[in-house]
């Protein structure tokens, strides 16, 4: 794989909008560079027989079945309004 050069990490930044110093340039270079040899060793694994997951850990979902119940609270959130008109909320004018 071919050195990543500070030319490289300022070509990037500038396609993603990024401002980055001159003197960090450098230090992501390197960053850059560990990182895709780090991907490039991933890579040599065999992962023919290996199933695609999206987690290390299965996750399922706990489901509860949604029932329709009839509750009398009207009142109740209408009564928190700063300011009650009849069946509604009163709020200022907005031009």
């Amino acid at each position: 794989m071919s050195k990543i050069t500070s030319n490289d990490v300022q070509k990037v930044a500038k396609l993603a909008r990024l401002d980055i110093s001159d003197e960090d340039l450098e230090k992501y270079a390197v960053q850059l560079e560990k990182i895709l040899n780090y991907v490039a060793e991933l890579e040599k694994i065999d992962t023919k027989n290996i199933l695609p997951t999206t987690r290390a850990v299965e996750v399922v979902n706990k489901t509860r079945e949604d029932i329709v119940k009839d509750t009398n609270v009207r009142e109740e959130l209408l009564d928190l309004a700063p300011n009650r008109e009849g069946d509604f909320f009163r709020v200022p004018k907005i031009l």
